[in-house]
């Protein structure tokens, strides 16, 4: 029964417990599903059921509704970015041949200059809503789905390159949403501020609350300010997040209320340590990191006692490595010195590869050229740098677009990063490549520091000095000093408006001259130099 979507909302038919909660209305998981099954009469009446079905709204019930309609009727919902704009929204309508897309009338402005062959309707006008009145009370449809049955398109991220659409079968969406859902009980309350465009906010909370009957708080749009006040006033026990969520929360002012709540624990991924330990404090909540992706392949979880940097340790059963990519071996074990200190990054680090998990990886859309370059040589590349310990705990290290090369040696922006977040007052920080115009790579970072913080280059330059982990090549050239580091709609860090900008920005940038030379702050004389030196070089085109 519960082996996919749809027989997990058979099993919530006769509950009766609060279902989906939102500032205005309940609806009992009972209810949820009636609505539901409204929603996949109305899609057997439009003939779109069994086909491809794009969806454009914020968090509202009406999403959740057609989730379960699609789910019923072995429809494929497309979750569609509603962060995405113009050509580069149309082409992911386009790409996974939505045969509808159902939107409402303030997300649809977005639409409106498009060229699409596709109808659009809004789910707020009055014939959608004339038809699923039609549609009351009716029966869910009766045909049994396998779990092999494909359920969702979800895009990644698109921070380091074009999203592509991931397949999500009913079935590896219940499996998922079953092993979340084994924390909560009937009597949890479920915050639910993420995208449910994401996998996230799907696998770890919406689903996990139909496959444990837990009640399910839905917000239309993540807020900051919101949350404290919206996790008292409901009960809240446990929320999810992605990315940058928690320093949001943390940037709210303190209040006297900040422990007054019912958390127990909260699950995400990519929060900073600091970030993590400072909730915990703040809110009393217990924060858990766990690593995985939309394409599900390769998972690691967090364990008791484990080092507050690591990711974890695989799920069992699974033979995950860290690779060198050119040689195809696994890379050496790290070695740390008695502060903890990653000694051997360079030999140590690679991608991190499932070696025998590839049979979980069930592609991408219309997209042989990336299935290809994941399924490499047999196993699922996650596309995700690591390095892993002598206990077998794994690592973060970035992402294995974000390799530099300096002057022939090569390394991960991460473990830059993870040096950079030590330097007092930074709350948060990129590393990326600016080109050399010579030869290989310079090194750039992007500080956002905390409020009231000024940023002193000589405090800088003396904090690297005695970083005995930092490689002789990594010091940044320059340091951008960003008002906010931009994200994607789900809070991950979006590095590519920062690539693309250099230091063709109004935020103030220092720069070295040279490696032993002191900061001075980047000023138009400086850009024109610079300019002209990549000119020079004929370079330009790498600065367009």
């Amino acid at each position: 029964m519960g082996e996919t979507i749809a027989g997990l909302l058979a099993g919530r038919a006769a509950d009766t417990n609060p279902g989906i909660v939102t500032e205005t209305s309940v609806w009992t998981w009972s209810e949820v599903v009636s609505e539901c099954s409204s929603r996949a009469a109305v899609f057997e009446e439009l003939g779109v059921a069994g086909k491809h079905v794009g969806v454009l709204l914020e968090n509202v019930p009406e999403y959740v509704f057609l989730l379960g309609g699609a789910a019923l009727t072995g429809t494929t919902v497309v979750g569609i970015n509603s962060t995405r704009r113009g050509r580069e929204l149309a082409r992911d309508i386009e790409h996974t041949d939505c045969a509808i897309v159902l939107t409402d009338r303030t997300l649809s402005a977005q639409l409106d200059d498009l060229t699409l062959d596709v109808d659009i309707v809004c789910v707020d006008e009055a014939a959608w809503l004339d038809r699923l009145a039609s549609h009351e009370n009716a029966p869910p449809p009766g045909a049994a789905l396998e779990p092999e049955t494909l359920f969702m398109l979800i895009f990644t991220s698109g921070s380091t390159s074009a999203p592509k659409a991931v397949k999500m079968s009913q079935g590896r969406m219940a499996r998922s949403a079953t092993s979340a859902s084994v924390a909560f009980t009937p009597d949890d309350v479920l915050y639910c501020s993420m995208p449910l465009f994401h996998g996230n906010a799907l696998s770890a909370c919406l689903f996990a609350g139909v496959a444990s009957g837990a009640s399910v708080v839905l917000r239309s749009k993540f807020s900051a300010s919101s949350f404290l006040p919206d996790v008292r006033r409901y009960g809240c026990t446990y929320f999810n997040y992605v990315g940058r969520a928690l320093s949001y929360i943390l940037a709210q002012p303190p209040t006297s209320e900040d422990l007054d709540n019912k958390l127990k624990f909260c699950l995400g991924t990519e929060a900073s340590p600091r970030d993590r330990a400072e909730f915990r404090h703040r809110f009393g909540c217990a924060v858990f990191e766990g690593y995985g992706s939309s394409e599900g392949a390769v998972v690691i979880q967090a364990f008791p006692g484990m080092p507050k940097e690591a990711l974890g340790r695989p799920n069992e059963g699974m033979d995950v490595a860290v690779v060198d990519p050119e040689t195809m071996l696994e890379c050496p074990r790290a070695m740390f010195n008695e502060d903890h200190l990653l000694l051997n990054p360079t030999e140590t680090i690679g991608e991190i590869v499932g070696r025998n998990v590839l049979s979980s990886f069930e592609g991408y859309y219309d997209n042989e050229e990336a299935d290809a370059e994941r399924s490499r040589n047999g196993w699922y590349w996650t596309g995700d740098l690591g390095y892993v310990d002598e206990e077998g705990t794994f690592y973060f290290a970035g992402r294995n677009s974000d390799w530099l090369r300096v002057d022939q040696e090569n390394f991960a922006a991460g473990s830059v990063e993870s040096i950079l977040r030590r330097f007092p007052g930074v709350a948060a920080v990129v590393v990326y490549p600016v080109p050399d115009p010579r030869t290989g790579d310079q090194v750039m970072a992007a500080l956002e520091l905390d409020a009231g913080v000024e940023f002193s280059p000589p405090d800088f330059v003396s904090f690297l000095d005695h970083q005995p982990d930092l490689g002789t090549k990594w010091a940044p050239r320059f340091v951008r000093i960003a008002d906010g580091i931009p994200a994607t709609a789900s809070g991950k860090i979006d590095r590519k408006p920062l690539r693309n900008q250099v230091w063709r920005t109004t935020d103030p940038v220092w720069w070295r001259p040279d490696r032993a030379a002191p900061y001075r702050l980047l000023d138009v004389g400086d850009v024109v130099a610079l300019e002209r030196e990549f000119a020079e070089a004929g370079r330009r085109a790498l600065l367009t």
